[in-house]
C-alpha cells in the first residue's frame, strides 16, 4: 500500500507518499480500506517533531479515517468485512490501509457521504470528551469556544447549541464570525481586534490556543467555572492566579484524546454513537469540509491548513479507492 511518510522533522515538504507494508489486524483489531482522511492540528505537530509517539503507534500521521473494512481480528465482533465505517485513530490515517482497535469504530451516519464521514471522528471525539464528559456542560450555561471556525470549534459550537447553551466563540475576521454564526454561535468576538475576556463570564470554556490564554481564561471565568485546554499553539508556559481558582470554586483540565487507553477510547466513541450520531442525522449538527485533496497531496492539505484561511475540515481523499 502507500502511504504518507514524514522523513524528517520539518515543514510541509517532508511528506512523502511512498510504499509501506499493508498492516495486519491484531487481536480485537480490524483493518480498515481507507476512503479518506482529515487533518488535525495534531498532525501539524507531529510533523514538526513536536508530538512524541506512543510505543507501537502507527507512525505515519492521520488522526481519523473513513473506509471499508477488509480484514477482523481475532476476537472483533459486531462488525463485518464490508461495512462502511469511520474511525478514531492514534495515528497511521494518512494511508490507504489502516489498523485500529474495534472500539473506536463508527458506523458511518445516516445521510452522510463516506468521504465526508472522515470530518467526524477526532473532532466529535474531542468535543464531546471534552465538553461533556470532563467539563459537564448544562442547558443554560454560557460556553466559550476558541477557534470557532477550526475543525474542533466548528463542532464545538453546534454540539453545545444542540445541548442548549448560549454559544459565544472566538475567530479571526468577519467572515469567519459569519460562518460561526451561521453555525449556531450566539455571540462572535474577533480575537484581534476585542478581548474576549470583555465579554465573559462563561461557564465552560474549551481552549485549543493554550499559552497567554491561560490568565485571561481563568479570570473570565463565573464562579464553579470550568476551563479546559486541549491545544498548545500559544506556546506552553504561562501564569496563573490561584486565588482566583480558589474563591471562584475553579476547574481547569488539561486533556489530549491521542494518549488516552483504547478503553477509555472505546467508552468516548460509545458515547459520541449514542448521543452525537442522532445529533447529526436529525441535522442539528453538521459537517463543515472546506477542502478535498488527493491524500498524496498531503503536503499541500498542510500549507492549507498553516496558512490558517480555512473553515471547518480539509479532507485527503484515497483516489485509488472506490467511492
Amino acid at each position: 500500500m502507500k502511504a504518507v511518510s514524514i522523513k524528517e522533522p520539518g515543514g510541509p515538504e517532508v511528506l512523502e507518499w511512498v510504499d509501506v507494508d499493508d498492516p495486519a489486524p491484531a487481536a480485537g483489531e480490524v483493518v480498515i480500506d481507507v476512503v479518506a482522511s482529515a487533518l488535525n492540528r495534531a498532525d501539524v505537530m507531529q510533523r514538526y517533531g513536536l508530538y512524541p509517539l506512543q510505543s507501537g503507534t502507527s507512525p505515519y500521521p492521520g488522526l481519523e479515517v473513513s473506509g471499508r473494512v477488509s480484514a477482523l481480528g481475532e476476537g472483533v465482533t459486531g462488525w463485518q468485512v464490508g461495512d462502511e465505517v469511520c474511525a478514531l485513530l492514534t495515528g497511521g490515517g494518512y494511508a490507504q490501509k489502516t489498523a485500529v482497535p474495534a472500539g473506536q469504530l463508527l458506523p458511518v451516519p445516516k445521510g452522510i457521504g463516506l468521504v465526508e464521514a472522515a470530518a467526524l471522528p477526532e473532532a466529535v471525539a474531542t468535543v464531546w470528551s471534552n465538553i461533556v464528559m470532563t467539563a459537564h456542560l448544562k442547558k443554560g450555561e454560557t460556553f466559550l469556544v476558541h477557534g470557532g471556525a477550526g475543525g474542533v470549534g466548528t463542532f464545538a459550537i453546534q454540539i453545545a447549541k444542540a445541548l442548549g447553551a448560549r454559544v459565544v466563540t472566538t475567530v479571526g475576521g468577519p467572515e469567519k464570525a459569519a460562518r460561526a454564526r451561521e453555525l449556531g454561535a450566539d455571540v462572535t468576538i474577533d480575537y484581534r481586534t476585542e478581548d474576549f475576556a470583555e465579554h465573559g463570564p462563561y461557564d465552560v470554556i474549551l481552549d485549543v490556543v493554550g499559552g497567554s490564554y491561560l490568565e485571561r481564561n481563568v479570570r473570565s471565568l463565573a464562579p464553579d467555572g470550568r476551563l479546559v485546554v486541549i491545544g498548545l499553539q500559544d506556546g506552553l508556559e504561562a501564569n496563573l492566579n490561584l486565588a482566583e481558582l480558589v474563591f471562584k470554586r475553579l476547574s481547569v483540565h488539561g486533556t489530549t484524546l491521542r494518549t488516552r487507553s483504547k478503553e477509555q477510547k472505546a467508552e468516548i466513541i460509545a458515547q459520541v454513537r449514542d448521543e452525537v450520531w442522532p445529533m447529526i442525522e436529525s441535522g442539528a449538527v453538521g459537517l463543515v469540509i472546506d477542502q478535498r485533496l488527493p491524500m498524496s497531496q498531503a503536503a499541500e492539505a498542510h500549507r492549507l491548513m498553516e496558512a490558517g484561511g480555512h473553515v471547518g475540515k480539509i479532507l485527503l481523499v484515497n483516489t485509488a479507492a472506490s467511492l
